[in-house]
């Protein structure tokens, strides 16, 4: 269960819950140089970046989904699974333009052992939702918003919405009420309205900052104490570079 949107005013604004059966996955929040993210322990007993941001920009988030068969993991060449497709984008391997060319000439498969769906958006505040399966949607709106159902095709995942699980529908209420000076703290009373208890509760949520490129961060659900992580700015070169000239002593 997640809940995952970009809104495009005079920033834009990324916001994320992230939530999760402590029961099933083990996380930690990873501050690096380069990447802000949620890492998922994998058994191969490493932190993986399938939910994170970039310093580039590059925002990428797994959502869980009820699977269909057109989806399924195969193990080819030609296929590629959300999964390794998001990390990498998280990662800064792949750009949004990459990622549209691998999906318009592969064929997306789930994971071997989940069947999510995934929204990835750059700094431009463009937005690549991918359902595996199901197809595709670059888009560039005001706001996107997405959470554990289908977005392409939502009779899909219909028969599989749990009961009293409106948060797609109070979120979108939310953010289309918003105008251009949609800020952090409004991405934050947000995935607040639409936070999660009990097995599947919000353990981590983020807004991301594309003006500020910075991420703001809180934790189980306290949302009175939010952290932050400033990505470095980039630097063409560590020291001034040294005059030389006659009149230097003067």
């Amino acid at each position: 269960m997640c809940t995952r949107f970009v809104y495009n005013g005079n920033d834009t604004i990324v916001g994320f819950n992230f939530d999760i059966d402590l029961a099933v996955w083990k996380h930690t929040v990873i501050k690096e140089k380069d990447r802000f993210y949620i890492g998922i322990k994998m058994p191969d007993g490493n932190y993986h970046s399938f939910h994170g941001i970039n310093r580039n920009g590059n925002v990428g988030t797994l959502l869980y989904v009820n699977g269909n068969e057109n989806g399924q993991y195969v193990d080819s060449k030609m296929c590629y699974t959300i999964s390794e497709l998001t990390e990498n984008f998280v990662k800064g391997m792949v750009s949004l333009d990459d990622v549209l060319n691998i999906v318009k000439n592969n064929k997306i498969v789930y994971a071997p052992d989940a069947t999510m769906q995934a929204m990835l958006s750059d700094r431009n505040g463009r937005v690549l939702i991918i359902e595996p399966g199901l197809g595709y949607r670059l888009e560039q709106a005001r706001y996107s918003l997405i959470t554990n159902y289908s977005i392409l095709n939502p009779e899909e995942t219909k028969p599989y919405i749990v009961s009293g699980d409106d948060r797609y529908e109070r979120a979108n209420e939310e953010l289309a009420k918003c105008n251009n000076d949609f800020s952090v703290s409004e991405a934050f009373s947000i995935l607040k309205s639409v936070k999660q208890e009990g097995l599947w509760a919000t353990r981590v949520s983020f807004v991301y900052s594309v003006s500020e490129n910075k991420v703001y961060y809180v934790q189980n659900s306290d949302f009175e104490h939010i952290s932050e992580y400033q990505f470095e700015k980039e630097r063409n070169r560590l020291f001034a570079p040294k005059i030389k000239t006659k009149d230097r002593e003067r």
